[in-house]
């Protein structure tokens, strides 16, 4: 069982799990999609701006609620929140970065590999998010 010492971690790595998990198996089913998604925020530089924004906020939200360092799921749940700000910071500034990055990632075979992990990461931590305990 792991031991946290705050609630919140345990919630957000339910959260964050629940949705990696949902992400990877939607991924894993329909791989396709993950390219039109891509070809959409490439064709609209509005859509790319609203999608970096909204994950620029979101990890600045997790940044102010939980920048937590003192335990390894503490510090893994608190990267996360600084890698969505930092993405939707790219996307804000400059996408072709990101949009390289995506172009890299869709390969066939990195895709699945990257989506099995996703998938695999998301389960773990919903388990882990279920189970652990904190003070």
């Amino acid at each position: 069982m792991i031991h946290t010492g705050n609630p919140l971690t345990l919630s957000l790595a339910t959260a964050f799990g629940a949705y990696m998990l949902a992400a990877g198996i939607g991924g894993l089913t329909n791989t396709d999609r993950w390219t039109g998604i891509l070809d959409e925020l490439r064709k609209s530089p509005a859509l790319t701006f609203i999608a970096g924004l909204m994950a620029f906020v979101l990890g600045v939200a997790f940044i102010l609620a939980h920048n937590r360092w003192g335990d390894p799921l503490a510090a893994f749940i608190s990267l996360i929140g600084w890698i969505s700000a930092l993405k939707g910071l790219v996307f804000v500034i400059n996408p072709e970065p990101g949009f390289a990055l995506a172009d890299q990632m869709l390969e066939p075979q990195v895709l699945r590999i990257y989506l099995a992990v996703i998938t695999g990461l998301g389960a773990l931590l919903v388990v882990i998010g279920l189970t652990g305990n904190s003070p």
